[in-house]
């Protein structure tokens, strides 16, 4: 069972340009835990968040372990503090994959 987290980031005015920065710093810690990088995407057209960010685990055990990790960093938390002033609005969404194809 794959996992899914997405998290999508609206920034405040003029502040797109440095939420991926900061989206990119966070990126920068997860790999130096030695988590996966996940992916970035930038709005390009239409409406929707300036910024998201996706990782894919092979499990609800990975997801977790993953999770721990995180929170466990203070490296990582000071960069989700930092985020969070940069934002209009803040999602976060965690999906199961359909096998069923």
């Amino acid at each position: 069972m794959t996992i899914v987290e997405t998290t999508n980031y609206f920034a405040k005015d003029g502040q797109a340009p440095v939420v991926l920065q900061q989206r990119r710093r966070a990126t920068a810690i997860r790999r130096a835990l030695g988590l996966e990088p996940g992916d970035i995407f930038v709005l390009r057209e239409g409406n929707g968040p300036d910024v998201r960010w996706e990782c894919r685990f092979p499990s609800r055990e990975a997801y977790e372990a993953d999770l721990a990790v995180r929170g466990g960093s203070e490296a990582f938390a000071e960069a989700r503090r930092t985020m969070h002033t940069l934002l209009e609005r803040f999602e976060r969404h965690v999906y199961e994959m359909d096998d069923g194809r």
